[in-house]
């Protein structure tokens, strides 16, 4: 075999559950170990690619199962370079089981593995090889979960802007009545002050009716965005929200693929979408960004901060990078901010590798 062969070879699908170094505390009894899915694509080259999907809800033996079953023997064999290739392959070849969730999360792994590939292949960052440059992307600080409490939240917005942080997301709706909700926002805004931009996460947990007199209220207090105020399907209430309110309202990261997001480009009400990698990888998510622009709205993707320092870096139209630190203990060279900025690494593909011993310590068998 050629060192220069291109061939997918193998493809190792791993599971993971490890400890968190910060839980996430969407409630106050909030328990379950991180979850992850890690796909690595040798060529027969000796070239590997890696991708990943941080699982936060259950599906780690769906998922997997999914890739080795409906995902892998579409591989095995192809260019890896083919990535927009697979990509449709992949989408059409499962569209009648698939198009949401678990089918699209699978892919998702595998596309991230591929370009990781290709990058290396050509001896370049992602960002470079998508024609970005290394510019400087500014990132909020979040976390400041609901199950922290009203002075929790608070705390931990401090530590973010104590490290140069200009934005923090703070969650709201689930565990507070309105009154509550509000007052922990007072709360926010009167410990930081002006200098630093609130954003609020809802994750679904309101009706339009409740989003429009709650977030009245929290303009009083200058918040920056209001997110994922009503459940996804609701666009018309999406819209009708974005028609009462002054703030910004965005939302994203639960939609799967360009076509579920079909009805913010056609009524672009959202200045700023925040799409998820794992509901459509790398692919998905340029094509996305590139729809976005020509409706106006930017882009602010949900989590995976160390992969979308590339996609941001490549894109026309970035926002904010979401940081969190799930993932800092996993690479052998952490991608992190520098006073609440990015700069993308200029090693080939991603840049991540995991540490042996985490790995070894946290894999399933």
């Amino acid at each position: 075999m050629s060192a220069t062969d291109r061939r997918i070879a193998d493809i190792r699908v791993h599971k993971l559950r490890a400890p968190w170094i910060d839980p996430p505390r969407w409630s106050p009894s909030y328990s379950r170990l991180r979850e992850l899915i890690v796909v690595e694509v040798e060529t027969a080259g000796g070239v590997v690619g890696m991708g990943y999907l941080q699982i936060l809800n259950g599906g780690l033996e769906t998922i997997a199962a999914c890739i080795e079953e409906l995902v892998k023997p579409h591989a095995l064999g192809r260019d890896v370079t083919e990535v927009e290739a697979l990509w449709e392959e992949l989408w059409r070849a499962n569209y009648w089981i698939g198009r949401m969730g678990i089918t699209v999360m699978a892919q998702s792994a595998l596309d991230i593995a591929l370009w990781d590939a290709t990058a290396k292949l050509a001896g370049l960052p992602l960002f470079r090889l998508w024609g970005g440059s290394a510019k400087r992307l500014e990132a909020y600080g979040s976390g400041c979960w609901r199950g922290l409490g009203g002075d929790g939240m608070v705390d931990k917005a401090k530590r973010y802007v104590e490290r140069g942080f200009k934005a923090i997301k703070m969650q709201a709706g689930h565990l507070y009545d309105d009154r509550t909700d509000i007052a922990h926002v007072a709360a926010m805004r009167t410990a930081l002050g002006e200098g630093t931009e609130i954003c609020i996460d809802v994750n679904m947990g309101w009706t339009a009716d409740q989003a429009i007199a709650v977030g009245r209220r929290f303009q009083d207090h200058g918040v920056y965005w209001l997110e994922e105020p009503v459940d996804c399907e609701d666009t018309a209430g999406y819209f009708r929200i974005a028609d009462a309110l002054d703030l910004r309202v965005v939302g994203g990261e639960t939609h799967f693929t360009r076509y579920d997001l079909r009805p913010f480009f056609a009524h672009p009400k959202i200045p700023i979408l925040q799409p998820d990698v794992m509901r459509g990888g790398f692919t998905e998510l340029r094509r996305i960004a590139a729809m976005a622009q020509t409706s106006g709205m930017r882009i602010a993707p949900h989590l995976f901060p160390e992969l979308m320092v590339h996609l941001m870096a490549a894109i026309p139209n970035p926002h904010w990078i979401e940081y969190v630190d799930w993932m800092e203990d996993a690479w052998v060279e952490p991608i992190l901010p520098q006073a609440g900025v990015y700069t993308p690494p200029e090693r080939p593909g991603h840049g991540l590798v995991f540490k042996p011993d985490f790995l070894s310590e946290h894999k399933l068998s």
